[in-house]
Protein backbone atom coordinates (compact mmCIF):
# COMPACT_ATOMS: atom_id res chain seq x y z
CA UNK A 1 0.00 0.00 0.00
CA UNK A 2 1.09 3.38 -0.93
CA UNK A 3 2.03 5.47 1.80
CA UNK A 4 0.60 9.14 1.39
CA UNK A 5 2.43 12.37 2.18
CA UNK A 6 -0.08 14.77 3.04
CA UNK A 7 2.53 17.59 3.06
CA UNK A 8 3.69 17.05 -0.04
CA UNK A 9 0.14 17.00 -1.14
CA UNK A 10 -0.50 20.55 0.36
CA UNK A 11 2.55 21.78 -1.39
CA UNK A 12 3.91 22.83 2.48
CA UNK A 13 6.21 21.95 5.09
CA UNK A 14 5.89 19.39 8.24
CA UNK A 15 6.55 22.34 10.51
CA UNK A 16 3.50 24.65 8.62
CA UNK A 17 0.89 26.18 11.16
CA UNK A 18 -2.21 25.67 10.63
CA UNK A 19 -2.91 28.81 9.00
CA UNK A 20 -0.43 27.97 6.43
CA UNK A 21 -2.17 24.33 6.33
CA UNK A 22 -5.54 26.68 5.56
CA UNK A 23 -3.99 29.06 3.09
CA UNK A 24 -2.41 26.11 1.24
CA UNK A 25 -5.87 23.81 1.24
CA UNK A 26 -7.81 26.67 -0.35
CA UNK A 27 -5.72 27.93 -3.25
CA UNK A 28 -5.96 23.75 -4.12
CA UNK A 29 -9.57 23.61 -3.80
CA UNK A 30 -10.17 26.45 -5.78
CA UNK A 31 -8.37 25.63 -8.79
CA UNK A 32 -9.40 21.93 -8.60
CA UNK A 33 -12.68 22.25 -7.47
CA UNK A 34 -15.07 20.06 -10.00
CA UNK A 35 -17.15 23.24 -10.93
CA UNK A 36 -14.00 24.75 -12.10
CA UNK A 37 -13.01 21.63 -13.87
CA UNK A 38 -16.30 19.65 -15.38
CA UNK A 39 -15.54 16.62 -16.55
CA UNK A 40 -11.90 16.87 -15.82
CA UNK A 41 -11.27 13.32 -13.92
CA UNK A 42 -7.93 13.83 -13.00
CA UNK A 43 -8.72 17.44 -11.36
CA UNK A 44 -11.40 15.14 -9.68
CA UNK A 45 -9.11 13.00 -8.39
CA UNK A 46 -6.37 15.76 -6.90
CA UNK A 47 -9.78 17.53 -5.44
CA UNK A 48 -10.68 14.36 -3.28
CA UNK A 49 -6.42 13.86 -2.98
CA UNK A 50 -6.37 17.51 -1.53
CA UNK A 51 -9.75 17.83 0.86
CA UNK A 52 -8.04 14.07 2.27
CA UNK A 53 -4.96 15.71 2.78
CA UNK A 54 -6.74 18.11 4.60
CA UNK A 55 -9.27 16.31 6.95
CA UNK A 56 -5.87 14.95 8.45
CA UNK A 57 -3.47 17.83 8.79
CA UNK A 58 -6.06 20.75 10.20
CA UNK A 59 -7.32 18.78 13.16
CA UNK A 60 -4.11 18.70 15.35
CA UNK A 61 -5.37 15.62 17.04
CA UNK A 62 -5.44 14.03 13.06
CA UNK A 63 -1.75 15.74 12.51
CA UNK A 64 -0.17 14.10 15.68
CA UNK A 65 -1.15 10.71 14.97
CA UNK A 66 -0.18 10.96 10.62
CA UNK A 67 3.14 11.99 12.19
CA UNK A 68 3.47 9.05 14.55
CA UNK A 69 2.23 6.68 11.79
CA UNK A 70 5.24 8.43 9.34
CA UNK A 71 7.91 7.87 11.91
CA UNK A 72 6.79 4.30 12.17
CA UNK A 73 5.85 3.75 8.17
CA UNK A 74 8.57 1.67 7.60
CA UNK A 75 7.72 -0.97 10.14
CA UNK A 76 4.74 -1.56 8.35
CA UNK A 77 6.59 -2.31 4.98
CA UNK A 78 8.62 -4.86 7.09
CA UNK A 79 5.65 -6.36 8.30
CA UNK A 80 6.79 -7.05 11.96
CA UNK A 81 3.85 -6.55 14.32
CA UNK A 82 3.03 -2.93 12.79
CA UNK A 83 -0.28 -2.50 14.96
CA UNK A 84 -2.96 0.14 13.21
CA UNK A 85 -5.06 0.63 15.64
CA UNK A 86 -2.82 2.33 17.92
CA UNK A 87 -3.22 5.45 14.87
CA UNK A 88 -7.39 4.65 14.34
CA UNK A 89 -8.41 4.96 17.43
CA UNK A 90 -9.24 8.58 18.04
CA UNK A 91 -10.41 9.13 14.73
CA UNK A 92 -13.67 7.87 13.93
CA UNK A 93 -15.94 11.42 14.33
CA UNK A 94 -16.05 13.57 10.98
CA UNK A 95 -17.36 16.83 9.73
CA UNK A 96 -20.14 15.91 7.60
CA UNK A 97 -18.48 18.73 5.22
CA UNK A 98 -15.45 16.12 4.54
CA UNK A 99 -17.35 13.43 3.62
CA UNK A 100 -19.37 15.69 0.46
CA UNK A 101 -16.44 15.69 -1.49
CA UNK A 102 -16.41 12.30 -1.91
CA UNK A 103 -20.12 10.24 -2.05
CA UNK A 104 -20.08 6.84 -0.95
CA UNK A 105 -16.70 6.09 -2.08
CA UNK A 106 -13.10 7.66 -3.01
CA UNK A 107 -10.89 7.07 -0.23
CA UNK A 108 -7.79 5.99 -0.86
CA UNK A 109 -6.43 2.79 0.75
CA UNK A 110 -4.32 4.38 2.63
CA UNK A 111 -6.60 6.58 4.43
CA UNK A 112 -9.23 3.85 4.87
CA UNK A 113 -6.36 1.47 6.80
CA UNK A 114 -5.51 4.56 8.89
CA UNK A 115 -8.86 5.57 10.00
CA UNK A 116 -10.72 2.00 9.27
CA UNK A 117 -13.95 1.50 7.44
CA UNK A 118 -16.62 2.16 10.28
CA UNK A 119 -16.63 5.89 10.18
CA UNK A 120 -20.26 6.39 8.31
CA UNK A 121 -22.05 4.22 10.76
CA UNK A 122 -25.29 6.14 12.51
CA UNK A 123 -25.23 8.67 9.73
CA UNK A 124 -27.87 10.02 8.65
CA UNK A 125 -29.87 8.42 5.93
CA UNK A 126 -32.84 9.45 3.29
CA UNK A 127 -35.66 7.17 2.17
CA UNK A 128 -33.48 4.96 0.01
CA UNK A 129 -31.15 4.20 2.68
CA UNK A 130 -28.09 5.90 1.15
CA UNK A 131 -26.51 8.61 3.66
CA UNK A 132 -27.04 12.42 3.45
CA UNK A 133 -23.98 14.74 3.48
CA UNK A 134 -24.18 18.35 3.88
CA UNK A 135 -22.78 20.65 1.12
CA UNK A 136 -19.58 22.65 1.54
CA UNK A 137 -19.48 25.99 2.64
CA UNK A 138 -18.57 28.81 0.87
CA UNK A 139 -15.98 31.57 1.54
CA UNK A 140 -16.42 34.79 0.20
CA UNK A 141 -14.93 38.79 0.36
CA UNK A 142 -17.35 41.56 0.50
CA UNK A 143 -15.88 45.27 0.71
CA UNK A 144 -17.65 48.64 2.55
CA UNK A 145 -17.00 51.99 3.02
CA UNK A 146 -15.63 53.28 6.80
CA UNK A 147 -19.38 55.52 5.89
CA UNK A 148 -21.14 52.57 4.94
CA UNK A 149 -19.43 50.69 8.70
CA UNK A 150 -20.78 53.77 10.30
CA UNK A 151 -23.88 54.15 8.75
CA UNK A 152 -25.56 50.30 8.02
CA UNK A 153 -26.35 49.26 4.23
CA UNK A 154 -27.54 46.57 2.15
CA UNK A 155 -25.48 45.04 -0.10
CA UNK A 156 -27.10 42.75 -3.04
CA UNK A 157 -24.80 40.54 -5.63
CA UNK A 158 -24.83 37.16 -6.82
CA UNK A 159 -23.12 34.05 -5.50
CA UNK A 160 -23.27 30.56 -6.83
CA UNK A 161 -26.19 31.19 -8.93
CA UNK A 162 -28.15 32.61 -5.66
CA UNK A 163 -29.44 36.32 -5.21
CA UNK A 164 -27.62 37.23 -2.26
CA UNK A 165 -29.59 40.19 -0.41
CA UNK A 166 -27.71 41.26 3.24
CA UNK A 167 -27.82 43.75 5.60
CA UNK A 168 -25.10 45.26 6.94
CA UNK A 169 -25.16 46.36 10.22
CA UNK A 170 -23.53 49.35 11.90
CA UNK A 171 -20.06 48.84 13.69
CA UNK A 172 -19.08 45.92 11.49
CA UNK A 173 -15.34 45.54 11.39
CA UNK A 174 -12.97 44.94 9.27
CA UNK A 175 -12.39 40.94 8.93
CA UNK A 176 -15.73 40.34 10.35
CA UNK A 177 -17.27 37.09 9.12
CA UNK A 178 -20.79 36.99 8.29
CA UNK A 179 -22.51 33.20 8.32
CA UNK A 180 -25.66 32.81 6.01
CA UNK A 181 -26.94 29.15 6.63
CA UNK A 182 -27.60 27.11 4.04
CA UNK A 183 -26.29 29.42 1.42
CA UNK A 184 -23.50 27.30 0.53
CA UNK A 185 -23.53 24.24 -1.88
CA UNK A 186 -26.34 21.92 -2.43
CA UNK A 187 -25.79 18.64 0.12
CA UNK A 188 -25.83 15.56 -1.73
CA UNK A 189 -28.22 12.23 -1.58
CA UNK A 190 -30.87 14.90 0.41
CA UNK A 191 -28.20 16.51 3.11
CA UNK A 192 -29.00 20.00 4.11
CA UNK A 193 -27.03 22.66 2.14
CA UNK A 194 -23.40 24.29 2.88
CA UNK A 195 -23.48 27.76 4.57
CA UNK A 196 -21.74 30.83 2.70
CA UNK A 197 -19.00 32.45 4.95
CA UNK A 198 -18.48 36.35 4.36
CA UNK A 199 -15.56 37.98 5.59
CA UNK A 200 -16.23 41.85 5.62
CA UNK A 201 -13.18 44.21 4.18
CA UNK A 202 -13.77 47.47 5.46
CA UNK A 203 -11.35 49.58 2.96
CA UNK A 204 -9.28 52.84 4.04
CA UNK A 205 -10.80 56.42 4.48
CA UNK A 206 -9.13 59.36 3.49
CA UNK A 207 -9.57 61.42 6.38
CA UNK A 208 -10.77 58.85 9.25
CA UNK A 209 -8.34 56.42 10.89
CA UNK A 210 -10.31 53.89 12.81
CA UNK A 211 -8.95 51.54 15.57
CA UNK A 212 -11.79 49.47 17.59
CA UNK A 213 -14.79 51.40 17.47
CA UNK A 214 -12.76 55.00 17.61
CA UNK A 215 -11.80 57.35 15.02
CA UNK A 216 -8.94 59.17 15.02
CA UNK A 217 -7.87 62.12 12.32
CA UNK A 218 -5.51 65.34 11.67
CA UNK A 219 -6.90 68.56 11.75
CA UNK A 220 -5.09 71.73 9.67
CA UNK A 221 -4.97 74.63 11.67
CA UNK A 222 -3.46 77.66 10.76
CA UNK A 223 -0.95 79.53 12.79
CA UNK A 224 -2.72 82.45 13.54
CA UNK A 225 -5.73 80.54 15.35
CA UNK A 226 -3.55 78.39 16.96
CA UNK A 227 -1.67 81.28 18.86
CA UNK A 228 -5.09 83.24 19.12
CA UNK A 229 -7.67 80.69 19.58
CA UNK A 230 -10.33 80.55 17.26
CA UNK A 231 -13.01 77.99 16.30
CA UNK A 232 -13.17 75.60 13.65
CA UNK A 233 -15.67 73.37 11.96
CA UNK A 234 -14.95 69.49 11.54
CA UNK A 235 -17.03 67.39 9.05
CA UNK A 236 -17.81 64.24 11.10
CA UNK A 237 -19.84 60.70 9.82
CA UNK A 238 -22.39 62.60 12.39
CA UNK A 239 -22.44 65.53 10.75
CA UNK A 240 -20.61 69.23 11.30
CA UNK A 241 -19.02 70.09 14.91
CA UNK A 242 -17.98 73.29 16.28
CA UNK A 243 -14.58 72.44 17.88
CA UNK A 244 -12.87 76.04 20.02
CA UNK A 245 -9.01 76.11 19.36
CA UNK A 246 -7.52 77.21 22.93
CA UNK A 247 -4.94 80.12 22.40
CA UNK A 248 -1.82 79.04 22.58
CA UNK A 249 -2.79 75.67 21.16
CA UNK A 250 0.64 72.97 20.10
CA UNK A 251 1.11 70.91 17.62
CA UNK A 252 0.19 67.57 17.84
CA UNK A 253 -2.34 68.40 20.55
CA UNK A 254 -5.55 65.80 20.52
CA UNK A 255 -9.21 66.21 20.98
CA UNK A 256 -11.33 64.10 22.42
CA UNK A 257 -14.51 64.23 21.56
CA UNK A 258 -16.94 61.48 23.12
CA UNK A 259 -19.52 59.54 21.12
CA UNK A 260 -18.56 60.37 17.76
CA UNK A 261 -16.86 57.56 16.70
CA UNK A 262 -17.88 54.57 15.33
CA UNK A 263 -21.47 52.88 16.19
CA UNK A 264 -20.54 49.62 18.28
CA UNK A 265 -21.59 46.66 16.41
CA UNK A 266 -24.78 45.15 18.19
CA UNK A 267 -25.04 47.70 20.32
CA UNK A 268 -27.74 50.59 20.08
CA UNK A 269 -26.88 53.99 20.68
CA UNK A 270 -23.44 53.33 21.56
CA UNK A 271 -20.21 55.14 20.02
CA UNK A 272 -16.60 54.99 20.11
CA UNK A 273 -14.75 58.45 20.15
CA UNK A 274 -13.32 61.07 18.19
CA UNK A 275 -9.81 61.66 18.23
CA UNK A 276 -8.70 64.90 16.67
CA UNK A 277 -5.28 65.48 16.55
CA UNK A 278 -3.49 69.36 15.33
CA UNK A 279 -1.29 70.24 12.90
CA UNK A 280 -0.36 73.83 13.26
CA UNK A 281 -0.08 74.98 9.19
CA UNK A 282 3.02 77.45 8.80
CA UNK A 283 1.75 80.42 6.57
CA UNK A 284 4.23 80.71 2.95
CA UNK A 285 4.50 83.48 0.46
CA UNK A 286 4.37 86.07 3.57
CA UNK A 287 4.44 89.45 2.02
CA UNK A 288 7.08 91.97 3.47
CA UNK A 289 4.89 93.90 6.06
CA UNK A 290 3.93 90.05 7.45
CA UNK A 291 7.48 89.34 7.94
CA UNK A 292 8.01 92.54 9.20
CA UNK A 293 5.45 92.40 11.72
CA UNK A 294 6.87 88.65 13.06
CA UNK A 295 10.03 90.34 12.99
CA UNK A 296 8.95 92.28 15.41
CA UNK A 297 7.23 89.81 17.22
CA UNK A 298 10.57 87.86 18.03
CA UNK A 299 12.02 90.93 19.27
CA UNK A 300 9.80 91.51 21.48
CA UNK A 301 9.56 87.68 22.44
CA UNK A 302 13.34 87.48 23.06
CA UNK A 303 13.15 90.90 24.67
CA UNK A 304 11.07 88.79 27.95
CA UNK A 305 14.16 86.73 28.13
Amino acid sequence: MEYKDYYKILGVSKNASQEEIKKAFRKLAVKYHPDKNPGDKSAEAKFKEINEANEVLSDPVKRKQYDELGSNWKQYQRGDGFDWNKYRQHHTDFDDSFFSNFGNSGFSDFFEAFFGRGFNQGRTRNRSGHIKYKGQDIHAELSVSLEEAFKGSEKIFEINGQKIKLKIRKGIRDGQVLKLTGKGYPGQNGGSPGDLLITVKVTAHPRFKRIDDDLYMDLPVDLYTAILGGNTEIDTFRGKVKLNIPAGTQNGKTFRLPSMGMPVYNHDNKYGDLYVKTEIIIPANLSGDEINLFKRLAEIHRSKY
